[in-house]
């Protein structure tokens, strides 16, 4: 990665289509209009107030001169973790990736557990002839709530017959929220690390189950000559070519939150939506902001890992009051970042969260 400034703050013309877009703005001290203005003139700005940003990409898809707002909150950050200015929270994710390849801080040599505590024999990437890699996420590979994702998605591609492989203990993060706190060296070192083993093992294709790691292995690794794909886009393809059918009826509303990595920032609304929409018994339910305007989770750009220091009502928890005024009974997701964001709030009102894959696997 290059030592240059992504953003163009010198061509703001201080609309305020970035303010109006942004989901923090105005909930929150975060006004990405105001911070443009003020890292122009290098004025100095409050070190707590970057970091509500949730990197959804509102700003920057909006624009329009090309400033890059999102970058150059990226570059703020960056310019904190040199100077060793940053949250403590932000910065045990970042330890935590730099030992363990993870910002959890699980062990390395775990990643792959989730495979073999189901019950699953699945090769090793360099021992498939199609050399298609499934790629989880760390989230996926360590959280119990999620581990299901990869387990459920293997389970489905197996029946279907597709081969794949996986990395197990040599897969590591794929960097997305990394570049997005600030810490540009760490991201080039999982960067090149991934991008090498990769080239050892011949990877063909990679099977993206987190859409946040989709889009930095297909954006941000530079031209790895592999196509990276969601994990629903291949499935959705099975579904219209009738290799997959489901059988069990789910007689459920069902509300679809469109991810923003996989949204906004891919333009993949369909395959999701092709998948609940083959399901005997689903009604499937639409968000008032929805497909391009979807509102985002915050569980993304590291507010994960970043406690908020102002008192707000949270958009998951605006997501889930307007989820049952709909008569919603399931908000389903294809992300664990939004899994995560919405259990709490949506457990208290008594809402279920699934994630794509766990609806399909009550569907077979």
């Amino acid at each position: 990665m290059e030592n240059q400034s992504l953003s163009k703050v010198t061509m703001c013309m201080q609309c305020g289509m970035c303010s109006g877009s942004c989901p923090e703005s105005g909930m929150t001290p975060f006004n990405i209009r105001l911070l443009v203005r003020k890292n122009l003139l290098k004025k100095d700005i409050q070190a707590s107030i970057p970091w509500y940003c949730t990197s959804c990409g509102e700003c920057t898809l909006r624009c329009p001169r090309d400033v890059k707002p999102s970058e150059m909150i990226f570059e703020i950050r960056a310019a904190m973790v040199e100077g060793g200015e940053i949250p403590l929270t932000i910065q045990k994710a970042l330890e935590n990736t730099y030992v363990q390849k993870n910002p959890w801080g699980r062990p390395k040599p775990k990643r792959g557990a989730w495979a073999e505590e189901a019950g699953l024999k699945i090769p090793h990437v360099k021992d498939t002839q199609s050399k298609r890699l499934l790629f989880t996420c760390c989230i996926q590979a360590y959280d119990p709530r999620c581990m299901v994702i990869p387990i459920n998605v293997a389970k489905i591609l197996t029946q279907c017959g597709v081969e794949f492989g996986i990395l197990g203990a040599e897969e590591v993060c794929c960097g997305n929220e990394i570049r997005r706190m600030g810490e540009l060296g760490l991201f080039e070192d999982l960067q090149q690390g991934n991008a090498a083993t990769f080239k050892k093992y011949g990877v063909k294709e990679i099977l993206a189950l987190s859409p946040h790691c989709m889009n930095a292995l297909k954006k941000e690794y530079g031209d790895l000559g592999i196509p990276v794909i969601h994990y629903t886009e291949m499935v959705s393809d099975l579904v219209a070519k009738g290799s997959l059918s489901f059988k069990t009826p789910y007689p459920k509303k069902v509300i679809y939150h469109d991810p923003c990595f996989l949204g906004k920032q891919n333009k993949i609304f369909d395959p999701p939506r092709t998948i609940l929409k083959a399901i005997p018994g689903l009604e499937l339910l639409e968000f008032s902001s929805a497909r391009e305007n979807s509102l985002c989770c915050e569980g993304g750009g590291g507010r994960m890992f970043y406690e908020a220091e102002v008192a707000y009502q949270r958009n998951s928890e605006k997501r889930v009051l307007e989820a049952m005024e709909k008569g919603a009974e399931v908000i389903a997701t294809a992300c664990p970042f939004c899994v995560m964001t919405y259990e709490d709030p949506a457990t208290d009102k008594g809402l279920l969260v699934r994630e794509v894959s766990e609806i399909m696997m009550e569907a077979l």
